[in-house]
């Protein structure tokens, strides 16, 4: 018998924003690294997604790299304590409609994995608060001294989301078609292309031009869009202004 499975992403899926980002904001906090970094390289380009006038995705980007370069020479266990205090302090700021989807997988007995390009070592902080099944994150690697030798196994791409999920049919026997898959970016693309039950949630507008494009997927797929305490469903022929 096959396993039915809801892959969810974390980062403007379920958490309301990136883990990753709150984790480099505790790092400037605590001085583990400098906070010149953030003023030099991406408080502009932070400042024009703010102002509706630069891409997200572009911000996001820019953090990850200063943020990986940051973490070169860190021990693990320094900043273990950091990583629990983003998930104790944030892991609540998650959206309404995706935390009921998840209390309704488990409802079904539906396996529950999170595949996130935030770092492993908090998306499996995050998968424990919620009672997830698997999950699959950026791995940072760490030499035999336990520091961060700033290299990474990246996760916040479409291919290797669509690698992550081979691995895990493989590993669960899982039944695609009658699979459910969540996403917030093109990133997600192929995660949502391969199952039988995609919901793209507050979708940017690459994934909604990428989807419109997509006859097959824009068939299968629903778009979600939540703001303040009203959920929006809606169908991939949605108006792009």
């Amino acid at each position: 018998m096959q396993t039915v499975v809801a892959f969810f992403d974390i980062d403007g899926t379920l958490y309301r924003d990136s883990l990753m980002v709150e984790h480099f904001k505790k790092l400037l906090k605590y001085e583990v690294i400098d906070a010149a970094l953030w003023h030099r390289h991406a408080k502009h380009t932070y400042q024009d997604w703010d102002k509706r006038q630069g891409n997200y995705d572009d911000y996001l980007l820019e953090i990850a790299q200063i943020y990986i370069e940051s973490m070169k020479g860190l021990n693990r266990h320094q900043i273990n304590f950091i990583s629990d205090q983003v998930i104790n302090l944030k892991g609540d700021r998650v959206y309404r409609y995706t935390r009921a989807r998840i209390a309704w997988h488990q409802c079904h007995n539906h396996k529950i994995i999170f595949i996130s390009g935030s770092p492993s070592f908090l998306v499996e902080k995050m998968a424990q608060k919620y009672g997830i099944t698997d999950f699959k994150g950026t791995e940072y690697l760490i030499d035999e001294n336990d520091n961060y030798t700033g290299e990474i196994i990246q996760m916040w791409d479409s291919e290797s989301k669509r690698k992550a999920i081979l691995e895990f049919v493989d590993k669960y026997q899982i039944d695609l078609s009658q699979s459910y898959s969540y996403g917030d970016t093109n990133g997600d693309f192929s995660m949502l292309k391969m199952v039988g039950h995609p919901i793209a949630i507050n979708p940017t507008r690459e994934l909604i031009q990428n989807i419109q494009l997509d006859e097959e997927l824009r068939e299968k797929i629903t778009l979600i869009i939540e703001r303040k305490d009203v959920i929006y469903k809606l169908n991939a022929n949605v108006e792009i202004l």
